[in-house]
C-alpha cells in the first residue's frame, strides 16, 4: 500500500545559495521516494526561499509543516536532520503523534 511520507531535514543555510542546496537535497529525496512508489510530501518544495518574502514569519512554515506531517503515514528524516531546529522539532512531533520515523541512509 503506497504510504503518504513526510520528508523532513535542515532548509534555511548559512548562505543563501546553502538554502538552495538543502532545498535540491530534499528534492532528490522526494524523487527518491516517488520512484519507490510512495507520495512525497516536501516542505521544502512548498514554500521554497518564501522566507525571504518580507512580512512572512518562519515560524508559520515549520506551524504549516507540523500540520502537514501530522496527516501523513510515515516521517523520512534526511541525514543532517539533528542539526535544524525546525526539524528536531518535526521528530519530536512525530515521536508524540507516534507517526513511524524513518533514516535517510
Amino acid at each position: 500500500m503506497k504510504q503518504l511520507i513526510y520528508i523532513a531535514g535542515a532548509y534555511r543555510g548559512d548562505t543563501t545559495y546553502q538554502t538552495y542546496l538543502n532545498i535540491r537535497r530534499a528534492e532528490e529525496v522526494a524523487i527518491k521516494t516517488w520512484r519507490n512508489g510512495d507520495f512525497a510530501l516536501t516542505p521544502h518544495l512548498n514554500t521554497q526561499l518564501f522566507d525571504m518574502i518580507d512580512g512572512l514569519s518562519p515560524d508559520i512554515f515549520l506551524e504549516g509543516g507540523l500540520e502537514m506531517l501530522s496527516r501523513c503515514d510515515k516521517v523520512l528524516m534526511m541525514r543532517g536532520w539533528e542539526k535544524s531546529a525546525g526539524s528536531v522539532v518535526e521528530h519530536k512531533v512525530a515521536q508524540d503523534l507516534g507517526i513511524p520515523i524513518i533514516y535517510e541512509e
